[in-house]
Formats: structure tokens, C-alpha cells, sequence
């Protein structure tokens, strides 16, 4: 497993995050945003965004599940909060990532699998972000060795190294 973490002091800092990972995305990723409530997964979902030059405001997708927007790639960001796995396979959400056709950020990924369904993407790029309120919060990326995910979370931690 690869692995990266690193302080987000600010909801600027979760947003610049998220911008570098729509700057080094390709076609086919999928993020899956983990945390609780007010973590900071829509803010570092709207950063994706902006990575990849979307124009148009990105809001959460909550009630809606689903909002697409057009930018460098197609985005798809997806909010399974109020679902249960046989919700999403019946709504036919999973060929949101399976297309493979632009960046899916998937929030609440935990409702993807029960003792009779997985659903989950494969090989995707996790991101949990743990809200602290004295340091703002954490972000823990992780990744399969050998994956584009992988591949993906280095050129994003490239990004982020200060300058030599």
C-alpha cells in the first residue's frame, strides 16, 4: 500500500488539495472521500474541481446523489450518505465509475459494500480527512502498489513537496 498524509490547517489548504488532484488526474480515476460529517470531503471535492477546470460552482450532491460537470475531463462526484448498497447498484450509479470516461469523487464510499454487495471501484485512490479542531485536519491518502491510483498519489505528493 502507498501511502501520504498531511495537515490541512485550513479549508484553503483541503481545497489546494483537492486542486492538485484535479491537476494531475487522467481519465478512469476514482477518489473516494472517507470522513464524518463537516470533514471537509465536499470542500476538497469542489478543490477537484477547480483542478480540473471546471467553471461552474460545485456543490453537494446530497439530496441530488450526483451532479457531472464539464472541465478538462468530465467529473462526476457522487454523495451516497442517504443510500444503501442495493440503492446504488439499482440507481446503476456504479457505471458512473466504471466508464472509466473522466474523475469520479465518491463521498460516503463505506455504503458501497454489506454482507451482500461490493461495489466498491476497483483500485481507487482513498482520502479520509479527520476534522481536528485545534489543527484544522488530517488527510491520509492511500493507494494499491502498482496501480494508476498509485501513480496518481505520488504525482500529487510531488506537487505538494516544497521546492529543493
Amino acid at each position: 500500500m502507498t501511502t501520504w498524509q498531511l495537515q490541512l490547517p485550513d479549508a484553503e489548504a483541503t481545497e489546494r488539495l483537492g486542486a492538485w488532484l484535479g491537476e494531475t488526474a487522467e481519465a478512469g480515476d476514482v477518489l473516494l472521500l472517507v470522513g464524518n460529517l463537516g470533514a471537509g470531503k465536499t470542500t476538497l471535492a469542489r478543490g477537484l474541481a477547480r483542478g480540473l477546470a471546471v467553471a461552474e460552482p460545485v456543490t453537494s450532491p446530497t439530496f441530488a446523489l450526483h451532479h457531472g460537470y464539464r472541465g478538462r475531463l468530465p467529473f462526476e462526484h457522487l454523495d451516497l450518505y442517504r443510500l444503501t448498497p442495493a440503492e446504488v447498484e439499482a440507481a446503476g450509479l456504479p457505471e458512473v465509475w466504471e466508464e472509466g470516461r473522466g474523475v469520479v469523487a465518491i463521498e460516503w464510499p463505506e455504503r458501497l459494500t454489506d454482507d451482500a454487495h461490493d461495489l466498491r471501484p476497483e483500485a481507487p485512490l482513498s482520502l479520509f480527512l479527520v476534522a481536528d479542531a485545534e489543527e484544522g485536519r488530517l488527510a491520509h491518502l492511500e493507494a494499491t502498489e502498482g496501480t494508476r491510483a498509485a501513480g496518481w498519489l505520488a504525482a500529487v505528493a510531488a506537487l505538494a513537496a516544497p521546492p529543493p
